[in-house]
């Protein structure tokens, strides 16, 4: 293997000590990673942040024993800066660090040598080419030279590094990272095997029981298999294998969310609610969190519906507005929340209902174009589903043909995610018809939804 390179950074979007966002899944996929493929070391970054402080063993590993390391300093992020004082207590050298342009660094920190990438508050990375070769360089010179850049052994008169880490326990650890490699490759395996959702289901479980030892499993092999449960609609293993993690992973804010998702699927909502809001309550407003409970409110609106329980439909469909609406200004990048909120209203139908519409369609359809702009990635499904949402609400029928055709060109995790597309264009086409107005838009996507699920490519 190549020599390791322990990446230590904030996940997502975080704001910096002047309030601006940083897109730093952005800074990691444009300018880390490849600066670390350029110099020849191979990457290993935590996919999920440690909660309250908690370190877990694998983490403990990865500072102490990975050859290299990088670290963001950014945000003045204290999980970063924890892991970074650990890294300089027991390693002289061989550490970069990084911040964006503009980033105010503690005093304590004055001595470290910290390399800027250019990032523009409006349009993320800029330079990126100059940035990873910059970055690359500096990994090469860590490589070659190996000058201590550790604080605590240039200040510190008469100290000097021990390494007290017998060599077995490194070739041990880079033989668990490439096992933790290997089982990503038997998962997304296991997600796309012949035979059928069961079999899929199957040979997700054969991993989960008899290769993984959650307690000392890194993180993100953990997080793999709940979501390749959810891709396969096992909601019920997902549930499972998530009351099985050990607390530092049960409690992050990514696996509540997903356990609040998945109890919904299962319509324990009781329980789905009482999870996301303590989520809330403890880590403050999110946009997925608020995202994910609004589903679970516009479930309860369709279980009355259908119950033809009137007054408790009305009073569910208000409620799963407002979350999505709350969940929409905690950030409104994240679309999600928007065009949930769109399509109730649209359901609502009233006068005041349809001017929020007026003012929310731009502000949607433009945080999805800019995100798919913008994104490190390509565009995904949700990102065509949502344009045609807005297309069909604005009852555009060539807006919503080529939103559609897009889609249907997209990689997809299962057939749930035309089925949830199919749902809220249906609940449309109801509620207009219902108020006698044009649907034609609505019901057509809605064939051709159907089509496509009974006739994949």
């Amino acid at each position: 293997m190549k020599p390791l390179c322990f990446v230590i950074m904030p996940y997502g979007k975080k704001k910096d000590t002047d309030g601006n966002e940083i897109n730093f899944d952005e800074v990691y996929k444009l300018l880390i990673q490849p600066a670390i493929d350029v110099a020849g070391m191979e990457p290993i970054r935590a996919d999920e942040e440690t909660v309250n402080g908690i370190i877990h063993k694998p983490m403990y590993e990865r500072l102490i024993l990975c050859d290299y390391a990088v670290g963001d300093l950014t945000t003045a992020n204290a999980n970063v800066f924890y892991e970074l004082g650990i890294r300089h207590a027991v390693k002289p050298y061989t550490t970069v660090t990084i911040c964006a342009s503009g980033a105010k660094l503690p005093f304590d920190l004055a001595s470290v040598r910290c390399l800027h990438y250019d990032y523009d508050k409006e349009r993320h990375l800029i330079n990126i080419e100059k940035d990873v070769e910059a970055l690359s360089r500096q990994l090469k010179i860590a490589k070659k030279q190996k000058a201590t850049d550790s604080p605590v052994y240039q200040l510190v008169e008469g100290i000097s590094f021990q390494n007290s880490v017998a060599h077995e326990k490194t070739d041990i650890f880079r033989d668990k990272v490439k096992y933790d490699k290997e089982l990503k490759q038997l998962l997304a395996q296991a997600r796309t095997k012949e035979g059928g959702k069961e079999e899929r289901i199957k040979a997700i479980n054969e991993i989960a029981d008899k290769r993984i030892d959650a307690e000392n499993e890194e993180t993100g092999v953990l997080i793999d298999v709940i979501l390749s449960y959810r891709s396969q609609s096992a909601f019920d293993k997902m549930v499972s294998f998530i009351r099985l993690l050990p607390a530092h992973v049960q409690n992050t804010v990514m696996v509540q969310e997903q356990l609040g998702f998945a109890l919904n699927r299962l319509k324990n909502r009781d329980e789905a609610i009482e999870v996301l809001e303590a989520v809330i309550t403890k880590n403050g407003p999110s946009s997925e969190t608020y995202g994910i409970l609004g589903r679970v409110y516009k479930d309860l609106f369709d279980k009355a519906k259908e119950e033809k329980n009137e007054i408790l439909s009305e009073g569910y469909l208000d409620k799963s507005i407002e979350t999505y609406l709350k969940g929409f200004e905690a950030d409104w990048r994240d679309a999600y929340p928007g065009i949930n909120a769109i399509t109730l209203l649209e359901l609502k139908g009233d006068i005041e209902s349809k001017e929020q519409i007026k003012k929310l369609v731009p502000v949607v359809e433009y945080a999805v174009l800019r995100k798919m702009a913008t994104a490190a990635k390509k565009p995904d499904y949700w990102d065509y589903a949502t344009l045609l949402e807005v297309a069909v609400i604005e009852n555009n029928e060539i807006k919503a043909k080529d939103y559609l055709k897009k889609a249907l060109t997209t990689p997809i995790e299962g057939n749930w995610m035309f089925e949830t597309t199919i749902r809220n264009l249906k609940l449309i086409d109801f509620y207009r018809k219902k108020r006698n107005e044009n649907s034609n838009v609505a019901e057509k996507m809605v064939e051709l939804l159907k089509e496509q699920m009974q006739n994949p490519v």
